[in-house]
């Protein structure tokens, strides 16, 4: 993890794309150029610093709070 987060932004959004792709089921069609698009938004913007990140347990837990 070390190692890709010393990788040059785009190269970054490149790999991240990768991996969503991975995670669809094979008889998923391939991620269309809109949603490519907006992956290599997102990941710019965290890139810029320009979005504040959270921990997922964290949202989850406050999530789930809200529910019950």
């Amino acid at each position: 993890m070390t190692e890709a987060m010393g990788l040059p932004p785009a190269l970054r959004a490149f790999v991240a794309e990768k991996l969503i792709e991975s995670l669809d089921a094979p008889d998923s069609a391939p991620l269309s150029a809109k949603w490519k698009k907006e992956v290599r938004r997102r990941c710019a913007e965290v890139d810029r610093g320009a979005v504040k990140l959270r921990d997922a347990d964290a949202v989850f837990a406050k999530a789930y709070a809200s529910l019950t």
